[in-house]
């Protein structure tokens, strides 16, 4: 994901310049803090005599780094900030979009939870990562090789002590890291499975208040969240070991280091102010080791990240469109050829079995059967929300593999039993199915809809606000806003997957006969539960385990259709 930072090539040169600007005016400090010492007060070189206007100056002029210095460190953020939070925001896009090309069988694969964990938080973890890479990682080693060279300049010998502590703490930071670093792929995972129940108890709310279940989802969300914090704590317990086993060595280090320097003061080899730097000098070093160590936790979280935000981005859509969106002669047409389908991870059990079937143009076209009979499989191929296993979908005489997919769906609008309902005004929900519609026309596809009549019960009308998931709506009108949304989008093949099952049969029957009045010229297709539902409908298929177990008009399945009579019998018989 390297690629994402060359647009902010500038600020990822120019945090890691003023940082080496801050931590210079840090170097520069003991230096100057040892010259008061030994001359502004012991007055080494003057025979003892200490010079205030020295103190005075220097003073100054260390008030002076400072003050520059913090303005090093207050650009290297700005910019730091700008190049991590840009290239956090580009990946974001990126990622969605990539999750807006996947099929619905990746969607699955994936899961809800962990697609929002990954365009969310492992994006943060990475643009985190960005920030410590080019700033802290940059400051860390300054400091770090920086106060060597510097500590080596006073006195020899002092690089004795860091000799003697920098293996302890790289064996320390390598055990600790090394134990740490495959916690953090499986802390994100646990992540998943948070996110997973918290966002199907929000959008389940209804269902599992109706069925009494807060406890069991409580539970559920426990069970999830203990092993969230069970291995956020394992990550916390390492490191919280390491930090006291830092801390003795660094401190050992400057007792070292003031042993060392009062024989030498005692000796006359070093001054006073050359202890006191020193101290400072391995003080920094130590303290940018312990640094370290923060940035190496997280930057294996956020490789961790990088890793599962990068198989999003590396997913290519197992469907993907053709080259085909021209005109074609025929308007409406739907053929399966031989067509046979299985769902991932089935087993090879086929939903859809070598199934033959032609819908013409203008058709209204029922399909009724039993629950997982393949009704919904059947039309979902036809949009390519799944591939074929085996065989050929057909529209306008074209494979739907040989238009691209925009194309395609132009052509068709699918309205579901489950209504997906957005959380803005009625209006904007019905002109989803053609944004450039004026009111008139969101008016009259309402109208066939058979929704107008509660939209204008409302106060507000079009401009009435719905709640998220549509709950400020009961079933029916929910379906009839979807119906509205599929009308207004005039494709040529219209698809109500048991659209109209919270709908009383005058309700149905009006939509019915409003569509075969105004909408004469587009192909229906109606999947139901209910013979009332497709018994007008110029034929009707009669599914059964994946087959087409009978095809005629209601009075030819009367006559020659066993299962359709029993359904028949069952539903409609006095």
């Amino acid at each position: 994901m390297i690629k994402y930072l060359k647009k902010y090539s500038l600020f990822f040169i120019l945090a890691p310049l003023f940082m080496l600007g801050e931590v210079s005016m840090d170097l520069l400090q003991p230096r100057l803090m040892a010259a008061i010492v030994d001359d502004g007060v012991l007055g080494l070189s003057n025979g003892g005599v200490g010079d205030l206007s020295l103190v005075i100056y220097t003073g100054v002029r260390m008030v002076g780094l400072v003050l520059f210095g913090c303005f090093c460190g207050v650009m290297s953020g700005v910019f730091a900030n700008l190049c991590s939070q840009n290239y956090g925001n580009d990946i974001r896009k990126d990622a969605f979009r990539k999750v807006m090309s996947f099929s619905f069988e990746q969607t699955d694969r994936f899961s809800t939870g962990s697609l929002i964990t990954r365009v969310t938080n492992d994006i943060t973890q990475v643009q985190n990562l960005v920030s410590q890479c080019i700033r802290g990682f940059v400051r860390t080693f300054l400091l770090f090789a920086g106060g060597i060279l510097c500590m080596l300049t006073l006195d020899l010998s002092f690089g004795v002590v860091v000799a003697s502590a920098l293996p302890l703490i790289l064996i320390c930071v390598i055990f600790f890291i090394g134990k740490a670093n495959p916690k953090f792929t499986v802390l994100q995972e646990r992540l998943d499975r948070l996110n997973n129940v918290m966002q199907e108890n929000v959008s389940g709310a209804r269902v599992v208040k109706a069925y009494v279940k807060e406890e069991y989802e409580k539970n559920r969300f426990k069970t999830a969240n203990d092993e969230l914090v069970g291995t956020q704590l394992d990550v916390l317990l390492l490191f919280s070991y390491m930090t006291p086993i830092m801390n003795i060595i660094l401190n050992v280090s400057v007792v070292a280091v003031i042993k060392i320097g009062a024989v030498q003061v005692g000796e006359g080899s070093v001054t006073p102010g050359n202890v006191m730097a020193a101290i400072t000098y391995i003080s920094q070093i130590l303290n940018a080791v312990m640094r370290m160590t923060m940035i190496f936790q997280m930057v294996s979280r956020g490789v961790a990240s990088g890793r599962r935000i990068k198989e999003v981005l590396d997913c290519e859509p197992s469907i993907a469109g053709g080259s085909f969106d021209g005109e074609t002669t025929v308007k409406g047409k739907v053929e399966f050829r031989d067509v046979s389908f299985s769902y991932p991870g089935m087993g090879g059990d086929k939903v859809i079995d070598h199934m033959d079937l032609t819908i013409y143009p203008g058709e209204t076209f029922g399909i009724l059967g039993a629950t997982g009979c393949g009704k919904s499989t059947m039309v979902n191929l036809i949009p390519r929300f799944y591939e074929v296993t085996d065989g050929q979908v057909l529209v306008d005489d074209v494979n739907v593999k040989d238009y691209t997919l925009g194309a395609l769906r132009d052509k068709v609008a699918v309205a579901l039993q489950k209504s997906e309902i957005f959380s803005t005004s009625i209006r904007e929900n019905i002109a989803w199915g053609n944004p450039d519609a004026d009111d008139e026309r969101i008016r009259q596809a309402a109208g066939v809809a058979q929704a107008l009549e509660f939209i204008d019960g409302k106060e507000e009308g079009l401009d009435t606000q719905v709640t998220q998931g549509g709950h400020s709506l009961s079933g029916g009108q929910k379906q009839r806003v979807a119906i509205s949304r599929a009308i207004l989008k005039n494709a040529e093949i219209l698809i109500f997957d048991d659209t109209t099952s919270a709908l009383d049969l005058k309700t149905e029957a009006k939509l019915y006969e409003a569509l075969k009045r105004e909408y004469a010229g587009t192909t229906k297709i109606i999947i139901a539960q209910r013979i009332a539902s497709v018994k007008d409908a110029d034929r009707i298929a009669v599914l059964e385990n994946g087959h087409i177990a009978a095809l005629g008009s209601h009075e030819e399945l009367l006559e020659n259709s066993e299962i359709y009579r029993d359904i028949y019998d069952s539903q409609l018989k006095r």
